[in-house]
């Protein structure tokens, strides 16, 4: 989001939205009203103050949650997949006959349902 005068951190840093700050404070410093207001000027959105105010909070928990994503440890490689599906197999399918046996309305061999206009 925006950059401030204070920052120093890294472009990673700009990237992630995480806050550098040693004291650990998290994405949620990183987020402002004037932050929403460039968003929502991009998405060609009007928003009133207590709009902006509920999406600084918002924006800032979901920076927050791909900080958190950013701490889950990577894989190595991933383990063998086996298909526990079962193989298809060809069957004989109903009749035409038997298929329309149980409908409340048929015509020229078809269901018929009612009207959507």
């Amino acid at each position: 989001m925006s950059e401030t005068p204070e920052s120093d951190g890294d472009a990673a840093d700009e990237a992630t939205g995480t806050d550098p700050s040693p004291d650990g404070g998290g994405a949620a410093a990183a987020v402002d009203a004037e932050d929403v207001k460039h968003v929502a000027e991009l998405a060609r959105v009007r928003l009133d103050d207590d709009e902006i105010e509920r999406f600084t909070d918002e924006f800032a928990e979901i920076l927050d949650s791909f900080a958190t994503l950013d701490e889950v440890p990577e894989v190595e490689r991933e383990e063998e997949l086996v298909n526990v599906m079962r193989a298809d197999e060809v069957r004989e399918g109903l009749s035409q006959e038997e298929a329309l046996a149980n409908a409340s309305e048929t015509e020229d061999g078809f269901f018929k349902g009612p009207k959507v206009s």
